[in-house]
């Protein structure tokens, strides 16, 4: 299939089930919001690198998991419980997304979260739409993890640790947030083995892209989800 090229004024994608082989099915536009918000809807996500136009993405399989499906390991569950970090939810965004932007990844050269990347999802952030949990050890932010909420689907983008287990401890988190306000599905995206190692599974697009739209376009009542400090 041919790759598309994206108007500069119209937000609208082409259907992402025409994807090529590899997921990439368009590039160009911007990184506006309503573009992106437009896209995550549609189960398209930008990714591409510095110096390269934006590229956008609509995998298959698709990476994902259901909240109720996340194996809490007894070890885990004892770190948690241990209270040996503090979590909190959105009150340090920038500094998780930078820190995740700088996170090394073997096979990679460079990152994938460029600047401009940094800029558009700290705008979302600002909106009520992305999100971050942060894991503090001795009052330093040691890990945590970023994504979008839409409706009731978490879109989880990128984490971060500099303290053995900390971004585990956030997702452990996430998932009890996840599970408390009634969503349905996390979209990872992409297979890796450590996602499947909580409990991810890949689905074939077609049935993700059903999930997807039962579910963004359900009621979401928080925007800001540091709540009482949360």
């Amino acid at each position: 299939m041919p790759v598309f090229l994206l108007d500069e004024e119209d937000i609208s994608f082409p259907p992402p089930g025409i994807a090529k082989e590899d997921g990439l099915l368009a590039v160009g536009g911007d990184l506006k919001p309503e573009r992106l918000i437009e896209a995550y809807k549609n189960g398209i996500f930008p990714w591409y690198s510095e110096g390269y136009p934006i590229m956008w993405w609509s995998p298959d399989p698709r990476m994902v998991m259901f909240p109720k499906d996340f194996k809490k390991s007894k070890s885990l569950r004892r770190l948690v419980e241990k209270g040996e970090f503090v979590v909190k939810f959105d009150t340090n965004f920038e500094s998780v997304i930078n820190a995740c932007a700088r996170v090394y990844r073997a096979n990679e050269d460079g990152t994938w979260i460029v600047d401009d990347m940094i800029e558009a999802y700290t705008r979302l952030y600002k909106l009520g739409v992305a999100h971050s949990v942060e894991t503090y050890k001795d009052g330093n932010l040691v890990g945590g993890l970023y994504g979008l909420a839409i409706g009731k689907v978490f879109f989880g983008e990128s984490m971060f640790h500099h303290v053995s287990n900390a971004s585990k401890v956030a997702y452990w988190h996430l998932i009890n947030r996840l599970l408390e306000w009634d969503f349905e599905i996390i979209d990872a995206q992409q297979e890796t083995e450590h996602f499947k190692s909580l409990g991810g599974k890949t689905i074939e697009r077609e049935k993700f892209l059903t999930l997807l739209y039962n579910s963004v376009e359900k009621r979401q009542d928080f925007k800001n989800w540091n709540i009482n400090g949360r």
